[in-house]
């Protein structure tokens, strides 16, 4: 095997209390005063003003930025910036989902490494570690608090940036389960097939290895004892520190085995369109695992298991399609929408989209190398 390499953030809190443990470790950083990268709706909800509070009970001052998309985009990052530097802040802290995480790591990149985001697309393209950045997670899914990729919209050419870098990996996360009950079903339904997503993908990525094995393995069996339960209950606070557990495994898992034709594809479908990453990612993954069974299929077998399906009897390829089956089933149970074309995704971008995917740094570890006119057909399937 060759050498592997694994990254995560050096100081990880996760469970009840979790935010207020991390605001007094941030106490011994010496920071004082942050720049809170957030959207519209926490800084609404009151969750930015609590954060606020406890870091004035530690003596750290905070400015905010609340402006960033669903998707968040270039001119986010700049806008973001502009404040940090106006407000002369010394750290960044991203508060919510993926989204602010993301549009965190931009600013943070490009507080110390030039002012242009997109120079840094693509594999390890900075020169300089970020501004040090905190992230406090609110959802359960994309793992950007614990990651080193940051996904980012170039509004001019309507693609979604993959920046996969070291130097954008947060010091310090906060998986704190208080703060995801108020996630509606919709977003809990979206992140917890993100998170799904990223655990399959990575288990048979072919940069795959023991560690990254097992977190993906565990984080499937989370996923699917909790999901259901997260969704339909938002305020069951077993299922959703599981959920918060199985979504950091996740991250572990693909931050460092990286993903596939799935991400690679919903990546264009985000940036054409401007959808909900998770969703794209539901829709996409039975189809995408039809197509990597060939390959998978022994791995699939054990994403199988994982989900609680008796293999005993089964071939590989059996409980492969077994696998794609139950996680159509669970799509279906916290209603993901069926298709691409409900979400009004259109056929004749098909070749575009699939031109983008094949160099979205996520293909390159998908295990069967398929051609342009095969990412066209699983796009094809998907509608």
């Amino acid at each position: 095997m060759m050498s592997s390499t694994f990254f995560m953030p050096p100081v990880n809190v996760i469970g009840e209390n979790a935010l207020a443990d991390a605001v007094a470790t941030l106490q011994g950083y010496g920071f004082k005063k942050a720049l809170i990268v957030t959207d519209s709706f926490l800084s609404k909800s009151g969750m930015a003003d609590e954060v606020i509070k406890l870091l004035n009970e530690v003596d750290i001052q905070a400015a905010i930025f609340d402006g960033t998309n669903p998707n968040p985009t270039t001119k986010n990052v700049a806008d973001g910036l502009a404040i940090l530097k106006a407000e002369k802040c010394d750290f960044v802290i991203s508060l919510g989902g993926g989204s602010p995480h993301d549009c965190a790591k931009g600013i943070a990149l490009c507080a110390t490494n030039g002012d242009d985001i997109s120079a840094f697309e693509g594999l390890d393209k900075t020169k300089h570690p970020q501004l040090p950045m905190v992230a406090i997670n609110t959802t359960a899914g994309t793992a950007s608090e614990m990651t080193r990729f940051c996904i980012i919209t170039d509004e001019e050419r309507h693609v979604k940036m993959a920046i996969v870098d070291k130097n954008s990996t947060p010091i310090l996360s906060v998986n704190d389960p208080h703060m995801m009950k108020g996630m509606p079903k919709g977003l809990t339904a979206a992140t917890g097939m993100d998170a799904l997503t990223h655990s399959i993908e990575a288990y048979i990525s072919t940069a795959a290895n023991p560690i990254t094995d097992a977190c993906a393995l565990k984080a499937i069996t989370l996923i699917i004892e909790n999901l259901q339960a997260a969704v339909e209950h938002g305020d069951n606070i077993e299922a959703r520190d599981n959920m918060a557990y199985a979504q950091f495994l996740a991250g572990m898992a693909f931050n460092n085995a990286s993903l596939g034709y799935v991400h690679a594809m919903a990546h264009q479908l985000g940036g054409m369109y401007d959808l909900p990453h998770g969703v794209c990612n539901a829709v996409l993954l039975p189809h995408v695992l039809d197509f990597n069974k060939s390959a998978a299929s022994g791995r699939l077998k054990e994403v199988a298991k994982a989900m609680h399906i008796d293999v005993a009897n089964m071939s590989d390829m059996d409980a492969a399609d077994a696998a794609i089956a139950k996680i159509r089933e669970l799509s279906a149970a916290i209603n993901i929408p069926a298709n691409l074309t409900a979400l009004n995704a259109k056929a004749e971008d098909i070749p575009l989209l699939s031109k983008n995917a094949l160099l979205d740094v996520c293909s390159a570890t998908n295990p069967v190398q398929g051609t342009q006119a095969d990412v066209e057909n699983i796009f094809k399937a998907a509608m």
